[in-house]
């Protein structure tokens, strides 16, 4: 059987569940893709291969997502620091 070798760009993003459970992403220059990959126990359970030109949508995507949360948290800290108007 023969071995492929890692792609060079990657990373691995532990689930906080544990459980051994994390989402490895791979780039695929040659193929002009990005691979996502769903790994529980050391073991493959799926994959989802995006386009090259559709990763800046994932990304302003999750950019979104992201200065939402940041918007949202920010909001909570301004009503904290606000004085009660009860007392």
């Amino acid at each position: 059987m023969a071995r492929q070798q890692l792609p060079r760009t990657g990373a691995v993003f532990l689930d906080p569940r544990g459980e051994d459970r994390s989402l490895r992403v791979t780039w695929h220059q040659e193929q002009q893709l990005v691979v996502l990959s769903l790994w529980r126990d050391n073991v493959c359970a799926g994959t989802f291969r995006l386009s090259a030109d559709e990763v800046p949508d994932l990304i302003a995507l999750l950019r979104q997502g992201l200065d939402e949360a940041y918007a949202a948290a920010r909001r909570r800290v301004e009503r904290l620091d606000q004085p009660s108007e009860a007392g």
